[in-house]
């Protein structure tokens, strides 16, 4: 699916080809039938300042990621205020690789997508600023993006999947779930309705103090919970699943986290330890809490099946789940999500781990379909603000629940 060097060689030989004679150079852009159109993806909506450039086609010319994740780790968290200056500090560079690696110049684009919402306001205001700066000096198309269809239509850059089909999204900031019908047009079934998983985790393994052990000190909390849960008793604590008489797709999970941290705080006493000292049992605890946030999201999500099949919402031939977002890279759920979605017939799809986390190839690829489509194309000089929160389509979440759709009871034995 990646292109091979010497694709990437023969692309530039034709673009070169066209610009001598005149139909890229002289300020005139790649838009025609006859050539492939180029869009510079950039995404700064949390803690990394990414760009790429992708063609029509999903080659992925030239990208650049900026990761604040050991800055972000001596503080113990995202300080939005700290994140917005180590963007400002990096975009122009981020942007200027992803260009030189892409070989292109940036009269050659078709026009640039950048996340405005949701996401981080201070961090959005950087992307946006440096942006709209961008392409009012080159006279270059905007594609305003929307951070969460931008992860939902990942999976179509790297293989053929047709619309409709069935997305759940789980990050450190959001989890939803939504049919995607097309480029700009989703239902949402179900979303969070406190914190996110990535988040709970994050907030566990700060509490477990994750930071401190040897094998965790350089890895996000999901991460470290994700690797010590490897050897660790899932049920040696039977931590109850959220919202178990609620007949919706949304989903919680600070009631989980209160659960843990009470059992945190009697283990700490029962071995004699302050606050901040790794327990002994604290493999067992990653176990447990990554395996209830598994089936908590795998349950909403069988819900959400049920719920497309009695509505007809997603085609009967090889009808799809996709799994994207962050804490879409964390295996244990990858395989708690494949368990229902063989259970149901459906096919179970999920980018690379690279792909879920934020990057500018998503935001790209993303205004790639949009201009495909004809959709959201802004002129150099249109006014666009971003937006910290921003809903994800037509919200069916009520009717998902009136429908109280009882899910029967699937095994979850993950291995």
């Amino acid at each position: 699916m990646f292109p091979s060097k010497a694709n990437k060689l023969i692309l530039r030989l034709g673009l070169l080809f066209k610009r001598w004679h005149g139909d890229v150079g002289m300020g005139k852009r790649s838009t025609g039938s006859g050539s492939s159109r180029l869009v510079l993806g950039i995404e700064t909506s949390c803690d990394d300042t990414g760009a790429a450039v992708v063609s029509e086609t999903g080659a992925i010319l030239g990208e650049s990621l900026h990761s604040q994740k050991e800055v972000h780790l001596r503080t113990g968290g995202i300080v939005p205020i700290v994140a917005q200056q180590l963007h400002r500090e990096h975009i122009e560079r981020v942007v200027q690789e992803a260009l030189e690696r892409s070989g292109l110049d940036p009269r050659q684009l078709s026009a640039v997508a950048t996340t405005v919402k949701p996401g981080l306001g201070l961090s959005l205001g950087v992307g946006l600023e440096f942006s709209r700066s961008f392409v009012r000096r080159h006279r270059t198309p905007f594609i305003p993006i929307h951070h969460m269809e931008a992860h939902a239509l990942t999976v179509r850059l790297l293989q053929p999947v047709s619309f409709p089909f069935l997305v759940l999204l789980v990050s450190g900031g959001h989890s939803l779930l939504a049919v995607a019908r097309s480029v700009d047009d989703f239902l949402l079934l179900g979303h969070t309705l406190d914190e996110a998983p990535g988040e709970t985790l994050d907030k566990v393994a700060r509490r477990l103090s994750l930071a401190k052990h040897p094998r965790c000190s350089t890895l996000s909390g999901g991460q470290g919970i994700e690797l010590l849960a490897q050897d660790g008793d899932r049920l040696r604590f039977p931590f109850k699943t959220p919202m178990g008489q609620t007949y919706d797709c949304c989903f919680s999970f600070a009631g989980l986290r209160t659960q843990v941290n009470m059992t945190i705080e009697k283990k700490e006493a029962e071995e004699g330890i302050e606050r901040g000292t790794l327990l002994s049992c604290v493999n067992d605890l990653a176990a447990a809490t990554q395996h209830a946030v598994a089936c908590h999201l795998a349950k909403r999500t069988h819900r959400a099946i049920l719920f497309c099949k009695e509505n007809r919402l997603l085609p009967s031939l090889e009808p799809t789940l996709v799994l994207s977002g962050g804490v879409a890279s964390n295996q244990y759920i990858r395989k708690a999500l494949g368990i229902i979605a063989e259970a149901t017939g459906l096919r179970l799809l999920c980018p690379p781990a690279k792909f879920c986390t934020d990057n500018g190839v998503m935001i790209a690829w993303n205004g790639v379909e949009r201009l495909k489509e004809g959709k959201g194309i802004l002129s150099p000089d249109a006014d666009v603000s971003y937006e910290p929160k921003a809903p994800l389509g037509i919200d069916l979440t009520s009717r998902v629940k009136a429908a109280a759709i009882r899910v029967p009871s699937i095994r979850m034995k993950i291995s």
